[in-house]
Protein backbone atom coordinates (compact mmCIF):
# COMPACT_ATOMS: atom_id res chain seq x y z
CA UNK A 1 0.00 0.00 0.00
CA UNK A 2 1.24 3.46 -0.86
CA UNK A 3 1.67 6.09 1.89
CA UNK A 4 2.58 3.71 4.71
CA UNK A 5 4.21 5.09 7.83
CA UNK A 6 6.34 2.60 9.76
CA UNK A 7 7.53 3.97 13.08
CA UNK A 8 8.37 3.01 16.63
CA UNK A 9 7.81 5.22 19.65
CA UNK A 10 9.73 5.39 22.94
CA UNK A 11 9.71 7.27 26.22
CA UNK A 12 12.82 9.37 26.76
CA UNK A 13 14.68 8.94 30.05
CA UNK A 14 17.17 11.84 29.95
CA UNK A 15 17.84 15.08 28.09
CA UNK A 16 21.02 13.73 26.46
CA UNK A 17 19.37 14.12 23.06
CA UNK A 18 19.50 17.93 23.28
CA UNK A 19 23.27 18.09 22.77
CA UNK A 20 23.00 15.96 19.61
CA UNK A 21 19.96 17.73 18.10
CA UNK A 22 20.47 19.33 14.70
CA UNK A 23 17.22 21.32 14.83
CA UNK A 24 14.52 22.43 17.25
CA UNK A 25 11.06 23.48 16.04
CA UNK A 26 7.86 24.54 17.81
CA UNK A 27 4.78 22.57 16.73
CA UNK A 28 1.12 23.42 17.34
CA UNK A 29 -1.41 20.84 16.24
CA UNK A 30 -5.06 20.04 16.51
CA UNK A 31 -7.38 17.31 15.32
CA UNK A 32 -10.41 17.67 13.10
CA UNK A 33 -11.11 14.00 13.88
CA UNK A 34 -9.59 11.82 16.63
CA UNK A 35 -11.17 8.50 15.60
CA UNK A 36 -8.19 6.05 15.61
CA UNK A 37 -9.42 4.55 12.33
CA UNK A 38 -9.17 7.89 10.50
CA UNK A 39 -7.37 10.64 12.36
CA UNK A 40 -7.26 14.06 10.65
CA UNK A 41 -4.57 16.39 11.97
CA UNK A 42 -3.75 20.05 11.32
CA UNK A 43 -0.22 21.12 12.21
CA UNK A 44 1.80 24.30 12.23
CA UNK A 45 5.48 23.42 12.28
CA UNK A 46 7.64 26.52 12.37
CA UNK A 47 6.23 28.72 9.61
CA UNK A 48 4.62 25.90 7.58
CA UNK A 49 1.21 24.28 7.76
CA UNK A 50 0.30 20.63 7.15
CA UNK A 51 -2.88 18.58 6.83
CA UNK A 52 -2.47 14.88 7.63
CA UNK A 53 -4.79 11.88 7.49
CA UNK A 54 -3.78 8.70 9.31
CA UNK A 55 -5.50 5.33 9.22
CA UNK A 56 -5.76 2.63 11.86
CA UNK A 57 -2.53 1.02 13.08
CA UNK A 58 -1.75 -2.60 12.40
CA UNK A 59 -1.73 -5.13 15.26
CA UNK A 60 1.83 -4.26 16.40
CA UNK A 61 1.12 -0.52 16.24
CA UNK A 62 4.10 0.14 13.97
CA UNK A 63 2.46 0.59 10.57
CA UNK A 64 -0.46 2.64 9.29
CA UNK A 65 -1.62 4.65 6.32
CA UNK A 66 -0.45 8.27 6.36
CA UNK A 67 -1.14 10.99 3.81
CA UNK A 68 0.15 14.52 4.33
CA UNK A 69 0.15 17.71 2.30
CA UNK A 70 1.65 21.11 2.98
CA UNK A 71 -0.77 24.02 3.33
CA UNK A 72 -0.13 27.66 4.16
CA UNK A 73 0.33 28.60 7.80
CA UNK A 74 -2.71 30.89 7.54
CA UNK A 75 -4.84 27.99 6.26
CA UNK A 76 -3.54 25.82 9.10
CA UNK A 77 -4.33 28.54 11.65
CA UNK A 78 -7.89 28.80 10.32
CA UNK A 79 -8.32 25.02 10.42
CA UNK A 80 -6.97 24.80 13.98
CA UNK A 81 -9.83 27.09 14.99
CA UNK A 82 -12.19 24.32 13.77
CA UNK A 83 -10.39 21.50 15.62
CA UNK A 84 -11.70 19.50 18.53
CA UNK A 85 -10.72 20.70 21.99
CA UNK A 86 -7.21 19.84 23.15
CA UNK A 87 -4.71 21.67 20.95
CA UNK A 88 -1.22 20.23 21.47
CA UNK A 89 2.00 22.21 21.69
CA UNK A 90 5.46 20.72 21.70
CA UNK A 91 9.09 21.34 20.84
CA UNK A 92 10.52 18.87 18.35
CA UNK A 93 14.21 18.05 18.30
CA UNK A 94 15.66 16.21 15.29
CA UNK A 95 18.46 13.94 16.47
CA UNK A 96 20.55 11.87 14.04
CA UNK A 97 21.84 8.65 15.58
CA UNK A 98 23.55 5.86 13.67
CA UNK A 99 21.89 5.64 10.26
CA UNK A 100 18.56 7.02 11.47
CA UNK A 101 16.85 10.20 12.59
CA UNK A 102 14.97 10.35 15.88
CA UNK A 103 12.29 12.99 16.37
CA UNK A 104 12.09 13.84 20.06
CA UNK A 105 8.99 15.73 21.22
CA UNK A 106 8.95 17.68 24.50
CA UNK A 107 5.28 18.31 25.17
CA UNK A 108 4.04 21.58 26.65
CA UNK A 109 0.80 22.64 28.36
CA UNK A 110 -1.27 19.84 29.87
CA UNK A 111 1.18 17.26 28.48
CA UNK A 112 4.23 18.96 30.03
CA UNK A 113 6.65 16.40 31.42
CA UNK A 114 6.04 13.89 28.63
CA UNK A 115 8.96 13.40 26.25
CA UNK A 116 8.61 10.91 23.39
CA UNK A 117 10.99 9.82 20.64
CA UNK A 118 9.91 8.38 17.30
CA UNK A 119 11.94 6.71 14.59
CA UNK A 120 10.64 6.05 11.08
CA UNK A 121 11.76 2.80 9.48
CA UNK A 122 11.76 1.31 5.98
CA UNK A 123 10.23 -1.98 7.22
CA UNK A 124 8.95 -3.32 10.55
CA UNK A 125 11.95 -5.59 11.19
CA UNK A 126 14.57 -2.93 10.43
CA UNK A 127 17.32 -2.78 13.04
CA UNK A 128 18.57 0.50 14.49
CA UNK A 129 20.97 1.69 17.16
CA UNK A 130 19.39 2.87 20.40
CA UNK A 131 20.90 5.93 22.07
CA UNK A 132 21.47 5.92 25.84
CA UNK A 133 18.64 8.44 26.41
CA UNK A 134 16.03 6.17 24.82
CA UNK A 135 13.69 4.57 27.37
CA UNK A 136 10.80 2.11 27.34
CA UNK A 137 9.14 1.36 24.02
CA UNK A 138 5.49 2.48 23.84
CA UNK A 139 4.78 1.66 20.18
CA UNK A 140 1.12 0.76 19.77
CA UNK A 141 0.09 2.05 23.21
CA UNK A 142 -2.86 4.22 22.21
CA UNK A 143 -2.61 6.64 25.15
CA UNK A 144 0.68 7.92 23.64
CA UNK A 145 -0.88 8.79 20.25
CA UNK A 146 -0.98 12.56 19.81
CA UNK A 147 -4.70 12.37 19.00
CA UNK A 148 -5.35 10.69 22.34
CA UNK A 149 -3.05 13.07 24.25
CA UNK A 150 -5.28 15.87 22.97
CA UNK A 151 -8.31 14.13 24.53
CA UNK A 152 -6.70 12.85 27.73
CA UNK A 153 -3.54 14.84 28.52
CA UNK A 154 -0.56 13.23 30.23
CA UNK A 155 -1.01 15.36 33.39
CA UNK A 156 -4.52 13.86 33.90
CA UNK A 157 -3.40 10.21 33.87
Amino acid sequence: MEHLEIERKFLVKSDGYKQKATSQTRIVQGFLNTDPDRTVRVRIKGDKGFLTVKGASNESGTTRFEWETEISSSEATNLIDLCEAGILEKMRFEVPFGNHLFEVDEFLGENKGLVLAEIELKHEEERFEKPEWLGEEVTGQVQYYNSQLSLKPFNKW
